[in-house]
């Protein structure tokens, strides 16, 4: 069975950090690209950030430029997200998704985790 279960999002204050994962089973994440979206209230979702499956660079949204960091762990089929500096206005639900390329449509990526909730505020 395909699942992709995102975990460690949690409340935190301005300036402070926190990391979200993604573990996937049913499929090898290495393989694939894998996406972070993210989706705050009354807002439609966004990208945040890209790794594909041939390694490379990865891509980030300018909005988190410099403050978030994305990973894998083929050995433990995960990737992670690093968030530093969080601003209030990262508040949203961090979701992790599958495609075959790294793509700005969400539409291209075909699995979707349930989500983290990540909240900050003071």
């Amino acid at each position: 069975q395909l699942r992709l279960v995102e975990s460690g999002g949690g409340s935190v204050q301005p300036g402070g950090s926190l990391r979200v994962s993604c573990a996937a089973s049913g499929f090898k994440l290495e393989y694939y690209a894998i996406g972070w979206f993210r989706q705050a209230p009354g807002k439609e979702r966004e990208g945040v950030s890209c790794s594909g499956n041939a390694g490379g660079r990865i891509k980030y949204a300018d909005s988190v430029k410099g403050r978030f960091t994305m990973s894998r762990d083929n050995t433990k089929n995960t990737v992670y997200l690093q968030m530093n500096s969080l601003k209030a206005e990262d508040t949203a639900v961090y979701y992790c998704a599958r495609a075959d390329y790294c793509s700005d449509s969400s539409d291209d990526y075909d699995f979707w985790g349930r989500g983290t909730q990540v909240t900050v505020s003071s």
